[in-house]
């Protein structure tokens, strides 16, 4: 086995987004445009309202799926299919917006604070016009691992024969909150043919010599064991990994497709009332 290795190191871009909510962009900005399967990670955290009390009013997407994870505060969120939900801390959402979907997401704080993240997940080609899915899930759906010093919450795929409840057929994507205390190591076995990344989001990690601090992410390149260490403090992370998609990606805002043309095509049904072309069914 060999020890994976760092490709990219990105630190994150303060992203103004919605009606002029802050979140720190890593996969998505100048620095790395897209990792497929993967094409946007946001983090949000703020203990200041103004950051984000505005919220993301109305907006459309079309052509990929998006994962919601709150660590803290919560997240309230509408959609064109009828669904509603509130996302409290430890909960997520899962969206497949494929066809076309128009949805709002308003975060509130709790106790005065509110972070969490979300990944946009690339769909190919064949399912990106196939109708859309919703799928909220609360704390306890999502189970937990502990072993010598580390806490693993399994969000997506699975974790050493423990499965979580969300699976992407597609890119079999993996989502890891890994938790580890002072100067402990997290060991993953991994194909090597899947795009991978961390992103420490308290304490720090070492991978060999190389540190990892608190809001870097980190994307890997060739192996296939990924051994990291926490720091002194310990240190609390996302691991994610999925395998590639392969094929064209064009983004024209809210929209990912495969060609100019079919972005245009987004844009016009959009402004014609036909981007929500079939209503989908709630899935608890």
């Amino acid at each position: 086995m060999k020890q994976k290795s760092i490709k990219t190191i990105v630190r994150p871009t303060a992203v103004s987004e919605g009606a002029g909510v802050t979140v720190h962009r890593t996969i998505g900005t100048s620095a790395l445009r897209f990792l497929d399967p993967f094409l946007m990670l946001d983090h949000f955290s703020s203990d200041d309202p103004d950051d984000y009390i505005a919220g993301f009013p109305n907006h459309p997407h079309r052509g990929f799926v998006t994962f919601t994870y709150m660590l803290a505060g919560h997240l309230q969120h509408r959609d064109s299919m009828g669904n509603q939900g509130d996302l409290r801390a430890g909960a997520a959402q899962w969206m497949k917006a494929a066809s076309g979907i128009i949805h709002s997401e308003m975060p509130q704080q709790t106790n005065g604070l509110m972070r969490g993240f979300q990944l946009w997940i690339n769909l190919p080609a064949k399912e990106k016009m196939t109708a859309p899915a919703y799928q909220e899930f609360a704390p306890d759906a999502f189970p937990v691992v502990e072993a010598r010093g580390a806490k693993v919450r399994v969000l997506i795929g699975d974790y050493n024969g423990t499965a979580a409840p969300v699976k992407d057929p597609h890119t079999h994507a993996q989502f890891l909150d890994v938790e580890l205390a002072a100067n402990t190591e997290f060991v993953q076995a991994l194909d090597e043919r899947f795009a991978s990344f961390v992103y420490v989001f308290d304490g720090s990690l070492e991978l060999g010599s190389t540190p990892l601090p608190q809001h870097t992410f980190a994307a890997f390149g060739e192996g296939d064991v990924l051994k990291l260490r926490a720091g002194n403090k310990g240190g609390r992370f996302i691991f994610v990994a999925g395998q590639p998609i392969g094929e064209p990606v064009v983004q024209g805002g809210p929209f990912v497709m495969n060609t100019e043309q079919e972005i245009h095509q987004a844009f016009e049904d959009y402004k014609n009332g036909r981007l929500v072309q079939k209503k989908a069914e709630f899935v608890s």
